[in-house]
């Protein structure tokens, strides 16, 4: 980034995220930050890859717990298998989403089917939760997966607009919520420009790929910058560009975060580390191997 960040005007605050290497497959972590805790329902936000995973390898995330959150898988290129202990078993690819409801507790993995283990292929995309309104979070367990054709698309003027969740430029996702809540891939061409209004009440952009000007600020792939509430703002491409647009409106209270764990009450995130160490939670069909309860 180049030009002041400073509070005043259309900048909250920008966030450079936490990168780590995982086997080879870079991870990097926008939210939670020291800088900013939540954007609207947002609670956690990772940008995984781009990685080419060579023939013979794959992701291999083997069975874990989440309470109180939606998990929400969007990518960019490549594919994923989910299995989650509802019995789902489908396969995730570029454009579509995969909106999974903990509620009072689920588990779920995430791998390389074995038909793709056979050759190289290019896996990136976003990983993010969102917080359950206090009114939902021991809700009973969902899944939900919007097909590429399912989500509305906009375009014109150099930029293509895929409408993952909630409102925005004239249309409406599918995709059912329990909050406010923005969620927008957006597509640039160098020179192509994008109005943020501000009728959501907290907004954020991360760039996943490209750079980017807003009124002569310049800013790199890897950053979420953090909208100030009720100013709009105009973002210019000046190289081609990958945006997420994400928000809604202020979540109902803080959230404790602990490791899958997303509640509003420490007590129950305690509980849950108890259920899941009992080995109280549903087991996910055609796994076997779970990841333990973290020692800290």
């Amino acid at each position: 980034m180049s030009g002041p960040a400073t509070p005043e005007g259309w900048l909250e605050t920008v966030v450079v995220p936490r990168t780590s290497d995982i086997g080879g497959f870079e991870v990097r972590r926008a939210l939670p930050s020291v800088r900013k805790r939540m954007v609207g329902p947002f609670v956690f936000l990772d940008q995984m890859g781009p990685a080419v995973l060579k023939a013979g390898h794959g992701i291999d995330v083997r069975p874990h717990p989440h309470i109180g959150l939606a998990t929400v898988t969007y990518l960019f290129d490549g594919e994923i298998l989910h299995r989650d202990s509802l019995g789902t078993v489908l396969p995730i690819r570029p454009g579509e989403v995969n909106w999974m409801t903990a509620g009072r507790g689920i588990a779920h993995s995430e791998r390389s089917a074995a038909g793709e283990r056979g050759r190289d292929r290019l896996l990136s995309g976003i990983q993010s939760w969102v917080a359950l309104p206090h009114t939902h979070e021991e809700t009973d367990p969902g899944f939900v997966h919007l097909g590429a054709d399912e989500l509305p698309v906009v375009e014109g003027e150099g930029k293509r607009l895929r409408v993952v969740a909630g409102e925005a430029y004239g249309v409406r996702a599918p995709t059912p919520l329990l909050w406010d809540t923005l969620y927008v891939d957006v597509v640039m061409d160098a020179g192509a420009r994008l109005p943020v209004d501000c009728v959501t009440e907290e907004r954020a952009l991360y760039i996943a790929d490209g750079t980017v000007t807003i009124f002569g600020d310049r800013f790199e792939a890897g950053r979420l910058l953090v909208l100030r509430p009720g100013e709009p703002a105009t973002v210019e491409a000046e190289t081609d560009a990958r945006l997420i647009l994400l928000g809604g409106a202020v979540m109902d209270g803080p959230r404790h975060i602990w490791w899958n764990f997303v509640s509003s009450s420490q007590d129950r995130i305690e509980q849950a580390k108890a259920d899941w160490k009992a080995g109280k939670f549903d087991t996910v069909p055609g796994e076997t191997e779970f990841i333990p309860l973290p020692e800290k």
